[in-house]
């Protein structure tokens, strides 16, 4: 058994989503319209995609069964060509601020289920079935790296903690568990992100959010 202090929780959730807000709230309002990094999307539009992850992570935990095999049946949309497909979306005329309000809420929201679901429930993402645990390491990705895309395009400065960087790798990218460095380069890198030293930029990537049996 891993120690509790390697494990990836709903309280991971909300403390990296409130990290994030504190460094995108420093962005100029009229920037969100940038491009995210390397994305096709912008900073508002990728942040957007964001509040939707941890929206459609947290409503697989309400269904007392969640499917194993598919996604829940929500209708998604977009809102141009070529832009990010989600359930939910802002209002345009509550700004970047109301984005970054609903990022918050729908975060608040799975690390609530996820605090009661039971650690034995499995659910279904694209990447395969996970218990709770695993889609928790998924959220803290999701908002690391989806953090880091926004603030290149918004020219902010991003650093997280390390020691969280390191656990979700430990939980979700066992297959990259020899790479030496820094825990939020090695990240960048395992998503596509970045090249490291001695390893080229990957153009595939993925995670196991598997359930683990060690």
């Amino acid at each position: 058994m891993r120690s509790a202090e390697a494990t990836v929780d709903g309280a991971d959730v909300r403390r990296v989503v409130a990290l994030a807000l504190d460094a995108l709230r420093e962005a100029d309002a009229d920037a969100w319209e940038a491009k995210a990094g390397t994305l096709e999307w912008t900073c508002r539009e990728t942040l957007e995609h964001l509040a939707d992850d941890l929206f459609t992570y947290a409503a697989r935990f309400g269904l007392a069964r969640p499917p194993t095999t598919a996604l829940l049946p929500f209708r998604t949309s977009s809102d141009r060509s070529g832009g990010p497909a989600n359930v939910i979306f802002a209002d345009p005329a509550a700004g970047a601020e109301g984005v970054l309000t609903l990022v918050e809420a729908c975060g608040g929201l799975l690390a609530s289920v996820l605090r009661t679901a039971p650690s034995g429930t499995v659910a279904y993402h694209v990447f395969g079935p996970s218990d709770p645990e695993g889609f928790a390491a998924m959220a803290v990705v999701e908002v690391l790296v989806h953090t880091h895309d926004i603030a290149q395009g918004l020219d902010l400065e991003w650093s997280p903690p390390r020691e969280l960087c390191e656990r979700v790798l430990t939980r979700l990218f066992p297959h990259h568990a020899a790479v030496d460095g820094d825990a939020w380069e090695v990240l960048l890198w395992a998503t596509g992100r970045t090249a490291l030293p001695d390893r080229p930029r990957l153009t595939e990537w993925r995670w196991y959010g598997t359930r683990s049996t060690s």
